[in-house]
Order: C-alpha cells, then sequence, then structure tokens
C-alpha cells in the first residue's frame, strides 16, 4: 500500500508561507476554484496540500495569468489526484 510522507505536503502554515497570503485567502481561494482543496493526511482533520500543487499555483500567480487560467489548473490538478 502507498503511505503519504508528509513532506511531500504542506500543512496550512507552509501553505500560507510559501503563497505569502492568509488562511482566510486560502479557504475563499479555495471556493472560488482558485486553489486546490486539501487532502485528508490521516485520521481527524489532518489536512494538506501536496507541495507540487502548492508551487504550480504559485506559478501561474508569478506569471499574472487570469483567474480562468488558475481555475483551469486547479481543476487539472484536482483531476490527477485520482
Amino acid at each position: 500500500m502507498f503511505q503519504r510522507s508528509d513532506s511531500d505536503f504542506f500543512r496550512l502554515p507552509r501553505v500560507c508561507s510559501a503563497t505569502g497570503v492568509s488562511r482566510s485567502t486560502i479557504y475563499l481561494r479555495i471556493t472560488q476554484g482558485l486553489f486546490p482543496t486539501p487532502i485528508p493526511l490521516g485520521g481527524g482533520r489532518i489536512v494538506g496540500w501536496p507541495a507540487g500543487e502548492v508551487a504550480a499555483i504559485n506559478v501561474v500567480r508569478i506569471a499574472g495569468k487570469p483567474d480562468e487560467e488558475v481555475r483551469e489548473l486547479v481543476a487539472q490538478l484536482e483531476a490527477a489526484r485520482m
């Protein structure tokens, strides 16, 4: 069975640090489709974001891509999880 490594995932404080935005902005962007949803990492309420997804979002944001392109990327990233 495949086990996820915590080093492959960013918890919320690290996501905020990596993106430069607050917790509330991360969750706002999730509801707007502009940031991927977190993945459960174990029992309880522990969640994280794949480090590669956070990096990909940062790249398109830095490049100044429009929100529609960011939404398309988010959809592709989440579809690739399956």
